[in-house]
Formats: structure tokens, C-alpha cells, sequence
């Protein structure tokens, strides 16, 4: 469980915070809320209960704190009492921090009203509690009593963060020119009190600046096992090995906010106002969803039944049709585990490729105030260390959970000891494809050949190695002391997307109106490679792109054919004209053997609509010919791929008449057995396929509703 916290922040709005100083073009007051507004929102996101703010306002015009009666406390101004922040309270402070007309308030004071608000609410319990003062300290500050303030915060154990406007920092870097002297004299108060009680004294322009470095969440470890790793069977050996272990996520995906549904707040049918609720501001209400299950019937109304959901059972496809499964018989498809985490053997290092690792990394530790199982797993990951090997185990996480193979892999670090797993593929999982190789290339005899124009030579070899060490990140970064060290270390690599949806959100809730800043330049910083690094590897690239004779392609061309401008090829030569030279008046055929490549080329060649028809036609019959040749379903996967690229060209060119007419015909003919026999089969693959008629959402020049296409696929002859 997250610890809580109470925190204050102590916002200075006098009369000198209105002051644009130092070249910039906002306010101080304005610039120290960019850091304010950051931190509240921060908090408000986590949407914990137990992370408590409240705001104090320092020389507002007016004065309203528990201690006001007091001259000392005068223009002090407690803008939210400590508690959870919400959005409508955001809005609330928005409105009500502005700049006063008075530099009259003492920062120690307001120091003094926080600490009493902060031991009111926490009490005697397990808080954090922390202060944070933002101020330019031009006002009048009283330091007499320091010392007992910094006393009372040490035994409270409040922590204090003083951050001021165009503060001194010799640590930072930042020294302000033509201080006044009543300016650093408050300063030197400030940081005396700071250094008193332990806390954090800086200035604004580094706090501003670390607001583009993004906070990582600290997640509290949730076990995903706890139980015994085995080898061999405790039931039946006596010599078996048990250790109680616990299992936790070691790498885990974090994904970015996802955005819920809302409508604007209204009466309803019976003119009821809905409730308003304090996660649904702006008079907004989130959206329910709900669900029906229809299917047809005939008797009902519209030809359209509704179904209970209590009434509907699985089903599993099998071939053409489908095997039902009800809930009683649901247990008959899974598999009966008991959780365990069983070692079946072990493997070199040498062995693994890893490739085969399928899942984030998890770690398993001895079982917590377990010093035996401690000792026990230590003795484990030692020797499979020693002897350089992997574990391979069995893993069930709970009861009834569908088994995996996970790889152990022994870590030790100079605090802790751990095995680290990954899951493993099934022989089901692994993928295996042949690819012609890259150093050689194998003719029809089998004959191997090293020297071709397609292979890179030993020079253009070279060429590439030169050109990927001149681009190597590994030692163009610098460390504290300027030596060579890895340019973008996973620690400083942040996700963009987390981050920059993040920003959004918390820019559009304090300023809904304004636009969304840019990206910070660490979210964005390694998104390209270093210009210098570019620089240095241009000549290597140069020779590369000259070796390799690299050439630009011209961009692939959309549209109608007729409508559209030919890009030429850099050669200058006409390839439509040297394709139809060489065919003299002879009509262009498109092979059986290979139809997709050579009906795209008809298109090509192709400028009218008859001509575009007839490819059509000559692929048409080509996929009638596989389906009336084909034994069984064994040619359906051809006719299917080549139906998909006719249809999928038909729409690019603009010309879905054509396809629509066709499967039209071939509908007619597979339904009523024209195509040697009962081909209902491929009709269903068809379906499956999706490859029905084009309407008029996939193409403009359509004239085929979505009504029709629906009823195209589900109505027979």
C-alpha cells in the first residue's frame, strides 16, 4: 500500500510576482505556477486518496487562516484545505490564485499556518509530510524564531522545500546580477531555516527545467506465484528438491491512459436531471454501455428475435460448420493443473537462441522471512552460474491455469540474488521459414555462386562497416567527468507516448482553452540520431550510396490510370511502350501458372475500360478453372488470394462494377453446381473472406449499399 501524504504548497501572488524580469515573457508569478500546476496535477492523476494536498495563498489582498487575529499572519490566504484533489477543485484554485495588489505577508508566517495545518490533519500518524514555498522573496519576511520553526518541523518530520524566483545556486549555475538588498537578504533567511531543518533550498529555472524529465510511477510488487520450486516428485522421493519461492513481475509493458466515453449532461426522457458527480465536471456524464444478442426469426417483428444471453452456448468452427459446447460440458476443453513450478531440466548457456524468449522477464526470490528457502535458492543460482546453464521448467501460477515452459536463468547482483525467467515456445509457437541466403546465391542445379551483381562485394562490405562504426552510440554520450559512455542509457530513455499523452491531460485540465505546448525535448531528444554524429558518418555515407549505386525509387502511383500523371523512371526509357513493342498487336494473356503478377501487369499496360475488363475476365477464368479442377478445398486458398488482389485492384483503379459483376456470376455458378459439383464449400470461404461486394464506403463510385452487400453474402439462389 502507498504511503500517504500531506503536502502544502505556499504560493507568493504579492504584487511583485506580476514583474516579467530576466527576458522572459511571462510573469514570475505565471512562471512559478507552470511548476505548481505540475506538481498538483501530478498528484491529482494518481487518483489516491492518501495523497493529500492543500494550498496556502502568501500577501493576498485579503486574510483568511485560523491564526489571522494575529498581525504576524495578515495577508495569508488558505486557498484549499488539506485533502484529496480533485478536478473541480483544480478549477476552483485556478480561479482563486491571481495577482493581488499588495506585497504586505511574511513567507515565515505562512510557513507557521502550514506546519498547523499539517499536524492538525495528519495527527500522530504515519504521514509525509512536506511544505513547498514558491516566492520571489521581495517581500518583507520576519526571521526572528527560525531556529524554534526548524526545531518544530524536525520533530514533526515535515520536510521543506523552499524554491524561489532567480534564486542564487552556485550548485545549479545561476546567479542573479543587480539583487536588491532586501531580496538577498530574505534569501539568506530562507536558506538559513532550509539548512536548519534538513530540507531542499533551490532555484526556479533548474525546477522548471527538470519538469521535462518525466517521473517514473513506483509500482508495489504484486506476486504473480508463491509456492515451491521442484525437481524431481516430492510424493514419491524422498531426495526431492522444494524451495518455497515467490515469483514477480521483472519487465512489464506500461501503457499510456486510455480515454473513457462522455456525453453532455441532459435531462432524460421522463425530464429528470441526471445526478451531477464530482469525476464528472462540465456537466458531463460518462456513457453505459449495453448489449443485445439478435438472430433471425421470422415470426418476430422486423424478422429480428432477441436472444437471452443466458440462452447462448460456445461454439467451436470445424470446417464448414460449428460444434456447440454448453457451460455444464465447458471443463471437457480445459486442462486440470494444480499450481507448481517444476524444474524438468537444464541446458548450456551455448544452447539457448533468444529469439525463442516469448514474454517480459519475471524473477523469483526465496520466500520473504524464509532464511532456509533463501539459503536453498542461493545454492541453486550458484551453481547453475557455475556451470554456466539454464533451468527449463513447467510453470502453472494457479490452479486450473494453462501450463508454460519458462527458461531460468541465474542473476546475481551485489545486493540481491534472483532467477530470472522468460516463457518458452510450444512446438506450435515457433514459426519456421526458409529465406534464400544473403552471402550466396543457389541456382536450380544447386550450384552456389559468390560473385553476382546482386551480392555485396568485400569494398561494399567494408564500406557498410565503416559507415555503422562512424554511427555507433555506445561511447558518443559523456559522463560527469567527460569520458566516453553510452549516448542513450535506458534510464534516461523515456517512452514518448506515455509521457506526451500525460502532458496533454495535464496541461488541458488547468488551461482548457489554450493549446497544447510541444513535446519536451527529452521525450522527443532521441527520436533522431545525434546531428553531430550525422555529420562526422556523411562521407562514409557518401561512399556507401555510391558503392551500393543507390538510386531513388519513384513513388508508387494511385488512382485512376487514365486520371493521373505517369511518373517516368530515371533511365528515361518507356516500359509500356517496350512491353506492348514487344507483343506487336497480339493481345497480352495472363499466365495460370503465375496470374497475380501477370494481371497486375495487364493493368498497367492497360488505358481502357475494356481492357481493364478483360484482365478480369482472363483471372476469372483462371480461378473457375482451379476451383472446378480442385480436389476437395485444395486450390480454394489460390482462388481466394487471387479473388482478394482482383478485388483490392478493382478499387484502387475506381472500377468496383467490374469485380461486383463477376462475383455476381461466380456466386451463380458455385451455388448451383456449374464448377464440376456442389461448391457451397468455396462460397463459404468467400464469405469467411469478407470478399463480397464492393459498396459504396470502399469506393465512391459504387453504387452498392451496405444493405446490399449483407444481403449479397447471407441470401442463397
Amino acid at each position: 500500500m502507498a504511503d500517504k501524504e500531506a503536502t502544502v504548497y505556499i504560493v507568493d501572488v504579492g504584487r511583485s510576482m506580476g514583474e516579467k524580469r530576466d527576458g522572459r515573457t511571462e510573469s514570475d508569478l505565471d512562471w512559478a505556477m507552470r511548476y505548481v500546476w505540475d506538481k498538483i496535477t501530478s498528484t491529482i492523476a494518481t487518483e489516491r486518496k492518501t495523497a493529500c494536498l492543500g494550498v496556502i495563498g502568501l500577501r493576498t489582498d485579503g486574510s483568511d487562516n485560523e491564526l489571522d487575529a494575529e498581525e504576524a499572519f495578515e495577508h495569508i490566504t488558505v486557498f484549499q484545505e488539506i485533502g484529496q484533489m480533485l478536478l473541480p477543485g483544480l478549477i476552483t484554485l485556478r480561479k482563486n490564485i491571481k495577482l493581488s495588489n499588495t506585497d504586505q505577508g511574511d513567507a515565515i508566517s505562512a510557513i507557521v499556518v502550514a506546519i498547523q495545518m499539517i499536524t492538525k490533519f495528519t495527527k500522530k500518524l504515519k504521514y509525509i509530510r512536506k511544505i513547498i514555498l514558491v516566492t520571489d522573496a521581495r517581500g518583507s519576511i520576519e526571521a526572528d524564531g527560525i531556529e524554534d520553526i526548524a526545531s518544530k518541523m524536525t520533530a514533526e518530520s515535515i520536510e521543506l522545500v523552499v524554491i524561489g524566483v532567480d534564486f542564487d545556486d552556485p550548485e545549479y549555475g545561476f546567479k542573479e546580477e543587480a539583487k536588491s538588498f532586501q531580496k538577498a537578504l530574505n534569501e539568506d533567511s530562507l536558506k538559513k531555516l532550509v539548512d536548519s531543518c534538513d530540507g531542499v533550498f533551490g532555484t526556479l529555472l533548474q525546477a522548471i527545467e527538470e519538469l521535462g524529465v518525466p517521473r517514473l510511477k513506483s509500482t508495489r510488487p504484486l506476486p504473480s506465484y508463491k509456492g515451491q520450486i521442484t525437481l524431481g516428485s516430492p510424493l514419491q522421493f524422498d531426495t526431492a528438491l522444494c524451495i518455497d519461492v515467490e515469483r514477480y513481475p521483472r519487465v512489464m509493458i506500461r501503457k499510456p491512459l486510455s480515454a473513457s466515453s462522455y456525453v453532455q449532461r441532459s435531462t432524460d426522457e421522463l425530464g429528470i436531471t441526471l445526478p451531477e458527480t464530482d469525476s464528472d465536471p462540465a456537466n458531463l456524464t460518462s456513457v453505459r454501455n449495453t448489449r443485445t444478442y439478435k438472430v433471425a426469426d421470422e415470426t418476430a417483428p422486423g424478422g429480428v428475435g432477441d436472444v437471452n444471453r443466458d440462452a447462448l452456448a460456445k461454439g467451436y468452427d470445424y470446417g464448414r460448420t460449428i460444434v456447440p459446447i454448453s457451460n455444464s460440458d465447458e471443463n471437457v476443453t480445459k486442462l486440470e493443473t494444480e499450481a507448481g513450478l517444476e524444474v524438468i531440466g537444464f541446458i548450456p548457456w551455448s544452447s539457448y537462441e533468444h529469439y525463442m524468449s516469448m514474454s517480459v522477464s519475471s524473477l523469483i526470490i526465496g520466500q520473504k522471512l524464509n532464511t532456509k528457502a533463501a539459503m536453498a535458492l542461493s545454492s541453486l543460482i550458484h551453481a547453475l552460474y557455475e556451470l554456466e546453464s539454464y533451468a527449463i521448467a513447467r510453470l502453472v501460477p494457479k490452479a486450473n491455469k494453462n501450463p508454460v515452459l519458462v527458461l531460468l536463468a541465474p542473476s546475481i547482483e551485489a545486493d540481491y540474488e534472483c532467477l530470472l525467467d522468460v516463457q518458452l515456445p510450444f512446438a506450435e509457437d515457433v514459426r519456421s521459414y526458409k529465406f534464400p541466403p544473403l552471402d550466396r546465391i543457389v541456382t536450380v542445379s544447386g550450384k552456389a555462386i559468390t560473385v553476382h551483381r546482386n551480392l555485396p562485394t568485400g569494398t561494399l562490405n567494408s564500406a557498410m562497416s565503416d559507415y555503422v562504426d562512424s554511427m555507433d552510440l555506445s561511447t558518443f554520450g559523456r559522463d560527469d567527468e567527460g569520458r566516453p559512455a553510452e549516448y542513450m542509457p535506458m534510464s534516461e530513455t523515456y517512452s514518448p507516448v506515455l509521457h506526451r499523452i500525460d502532458q496533454a491531460i495535464r496541461w488541458r485540465a488547468v488551461n482548457p482553452n489554450e493549446p497544447i505546448p510541444p513535446p519536451h525535448e527529452i521525450l522527443v531528444k532521441y527520436s533522431k540520431p545525434p546531428e553531430e554524429l550525422v555529420v562526422g558518418a556523411k562521407r562514409k555515407l557518401e561512399k556507401l550510396v555510391s558503392l551500393a549505386d543507390v538510386k531513388k525509387v519513384p513513388p508508387k502511383v494511385k488512382g485512376r490510370k487514365k486520371n493521373r500523371t505517369e511518373v517516368k523512371p530515371y533511365s528515361g526509357l518507356n516500359v509500356e511502350e517496350l512491353l506492348q513493342s514487344g507483343s506487336g498487336k497480339k493481345s497480352i494473356q495472363i499466365s495460370p501458372q503465375n496470374p497475380i503478377p501477370g494481371f497486375r501487369q495487364m493493368l498497367d499496360v492497360v488505358e481502357s475500360i475494356s481492357g481493364i475488363r478483360d484482365a478480369v475476365t482472363q483471372l476469372g477464368f483462371i480461378i473457375e478453372t482451379q476451383i472446378k479442377d480442385s480436389f476437395g478445398d485444395i486450390n480454394y486458398g489460390r482462388a481466394i488470394e487471387e479473388l482478394d488482389v482482383m478485388r483490392s485492384e478493382m478499387i484502387e483503379i475506381e472500377e468496383p462494377a467490374v469485380y461486383n459483376d463477376f462475383v455476381r456470376a461466380l456466386k451463380t455458378k458455385l451455388l448451383k453446381g456449374e464448377l464440376s459439383g456442389d461448391r457451397r464449400d468455396m462460397w463459404y470461404e468467400l464469405k469467411k473472406a469478407e470478399l463480397g461486394l464492393i459498396d459504396s464506403k470502399q469506393s465512391e463510385t459504387s453504387t452498392v449499399t451496405k444493405e446490399e452487400v449483407k444481403q449479397f453474402l447471407s441470401s442463397n439462389l
